[in-house]
């Protein structure tokens, strides 16, 4: 099969309306209480808490954690006057689809990974990965 691990998907295709950044947290091991560490590129995962900025979604779909790999800590974009929280717009994004059986019945879930983050309209990136090129 030529599809294989996880899809690369555009931000806008994701979060149609956009998104806003609650806060990060380094990702941790359950069972080893040791930080993740992602397998491309052996850097540190971090997980940004995001809402959904869709007016229609609900329950689950209205929070989601993306994972960043980053050497450190990735950095929120600065906060907006008149906003209770940070606009925040992800680079080099891919989904990856699983099979969620924790509840009464299986469900089709997806995990969110990106590259890195920035304000929407900025061109720096924050926190992102070291591109190899």
């Amino acid at each position: 099969m030529a599809i294989q691990g996880a899809l690369p998907v555009e931000f806008g295709t994701v979060f149609p309306h956009g998104a806003f950044a609650l806060g990060v947290e380094a990702v941790t091991n359950f069972e080893t209480k040791r930080p993740e560490v992602d397998r491309e590129t052996g850097l540190p995962l971090w997980a940004v808490e995001v809402i959904d900025a869709d007016p229609n979604a609900r329950g689950k779909a209205k929070s989601v954690k993306v994972k960043v790999a980053a050497e450190v800590c990735p950095t929120l974009p600065d906060e907006v006057a008149g906003l209770p929280f940070r606009p925040v717009e992800f680079e080099g994004m891919s989904v990856m689809p699983y099979v969620d059986d924790n509840g009464r019945r299986p469900r089709v879930a997806y995990s969110l990974r990106a590259r890195g983050l920035k304000a929407p309209g900025a061109g720096a990136r924050r926190g992102a990965a070291k591109d190899a090129a």
